[in-house]
C-alpha cells in the first residue's frame, strides 16, 4: 500500500462508523488520478488553502468595517477560528477532521466586500439574487483556476453549500462546521465588540452568564463540550436543549447590541451604496471588468451573474479603489 492507502486504512480502523471515510467519498465531478500521499479531503483542503479567493479573505470585513486596530477579526481569521473549533470537536468525536477542515476553510470563499452589507446590496440589485453560500460553491466549481474550478469532492461542496443556518449537511462533518460557524462568529464578534466598547459583560443577563460562562473564553468552552457530550456515538451533531437555547439568546443579544447597533454599523449604508453603484456601472459597461470575467461573458454566462462574480470577489479596499476611480473626479494639473 502507498501512504494514502495506509491513511485510508487507519481511518477505517480508528474513526467512528458515522464518520465520512475518505475511501468512501462520492468523488469529484471530473476524474483525477489519486494522490499517493494525501487522501481526497486533504487534497481539497490544500486546494482551498492555496486558491486566490482564500487569500482575499484577509481583506474582507467580518463585522466592523475597516476597523482601526490590529486585533479585530476579518473574514480570514473568522474562517480559521471556525476551522479550529470544528476540528477540535471532530477529533473528540472520532470524525474526519480533514473533511471538517476543508469545509471550514471553503465555507466563506464567496463572501462579498463589507461582509453581509455587501451581500444584501448584491441580493437587492441583482435580478438573479445573491447569497454568499451559493457564491462559495460557484467559486470552487466555476471561477477558480481560470474557470476550471477546484474540482472538489462532493462531500466538501455539500458542506460548503449547507453551512448556513437553514442548511442540512449530509455528513456529520458538515453538521459540525454549520454549528461552529455560528458559535465562532458569536464568540469572536462579542470579543471584538467588547474591545470596541460597544458591549460589556454587564449587557449579558446574569442567568445567561451562569449557564454559559462569565466571559467569551468560558462560553466557547461550554459550547464545544456540550456538542461533544451530546453527539458522542450518535448519527447526528446536536447540542443540549438548554445550551442551544442559551446560544440563541446570546445571538439575539448580539443582534440587538452589535449587529443592528447604529454606532457599530453606521458605515454599512455607505458600503451598500458603494456596492450598488459598482453593480450598476459594470452592468452597463461589462467591458471594464477583468479579462477572466469578460471570458465568462463570451462563454455565454449570464451578465448579471458575472457582474456579481466580479464584485463579490473584490476586497474592501479594492472595491473602494474602483469606486474612487469610477465616480470620484480627479483634479487636473499641468506640470
Amino acid at each position: 500500500m502507498n501512504i494514502r492507502e495506509e491513511m485510508e486504512q487507519r481511518e477505517m480502523e480508528l474513526l467512528s462508523p458515522y464518520a465520512a471515510h475518505s475511501r468512501d467519498s462520492r468523488g469529484r465531478d471530473r476524474y483525477e488520478e489519486e494522490c499517493d500521499i494525501r487522501t481526497v479531503y486533504q487534497r481539497d483542503r490544500d486546494r482551498i488553502l492555496h486558491c486566490k479567493s482564500f487569500r482575499r479573505l484577509k481583506d474582507k470585513t467580518q463585522v466592523f468595517l475597516a476597523p482601526q486596530g490590529d486585533h479585530y477579526r476579518n473574514r480570514l481569521t473568522h474562517t480559521l477560528e471556525v476551522s479550529q473549533t470544528a476540528r477540535t470537536i471532530a477529533k473528540a468525536l472520532r470524525l474526519n477532521d480533514d473533511l471538517v477542515e476543508a469545509i471550514a476553510l471553503g465555507h466563506d470563499l464567496g463572501h462579498t466586500p463589507f461582509g453581509h452589507a455587501g451581500e444584501r446590496a448584491l441580493d437587492r440589485v441583482c435580478p438573479l439574487g445573491f447569497a454568499h453560500y451559493r457564491q462559495s460553491i460557484r467559486v470552487v466549481e466555476c471561477l477558480e483556476k481560470n474557470g476550471e474550478g477546484l474540482n472538489l469532492t462532493w462531500e466538501v461542496r455539500d458542506g460548503i453549500l449547507n453551512h448556513r443556518t437553514s442548511g442540512s449537511p449530509h455528513t456529520l462533518e458538515g453538521q459540525i462546521v454549520r454549528l461552529c460557524d455560528k458559535i465562532s462568529y458569536i464568540h469572536h464578534d462579542m470579543d471584538d465588540a467588547q474591545r470596541a466598547g460597544v458591549i460589556t459583560e454587564d449587557d449579558i443577563p446574569i442567568t445567561l452568564r451562569l449557564l454559559l460562562g462569565e466571559n467569551t473564553k468560558e462560553r466557547l468552552n461550554t459550547f464545544i463540550h456540550d456538542i461533544v457530550d451530546n453527539s458522542r456515538g450518535k448519527d447526528t451533531i446536536r447540542m443540549s436543549p438548554e445550551i442551544e437555547e442559551g446560544l440563541r439568546d446570546l445571538r439575539n443579544i448580539m443582534f440587538q447590541n452589535v449587529y443592528l447597533n447604529p454606532v457599530a454599523k453606521e458605515e454599512e449604508e455607505k458600503a451598500e451604496n458603494l456596492v450598488e453603484a459598482l453593480y450598476g456601472y459594470y452592468s452597463t459597461k461589462p467591458d471594464q471588468m477583468s479579462e477572466e470575467y469578460k471570458r465568462l461573458l463570451r462563454d455565454g454566462e449570464e451578465m448579471n451573474r458575472v457582474v456579481c462574480d466580479y464584485i463579490s470577489g473584490m476586497t474592501d479596499q479594492y472595491s473602494m479603489e474602483k469606486f474612487r476611480d469610477i465616480f470620484v473626479p480627479k483634479g487636473w494639473s499641468v506640470y
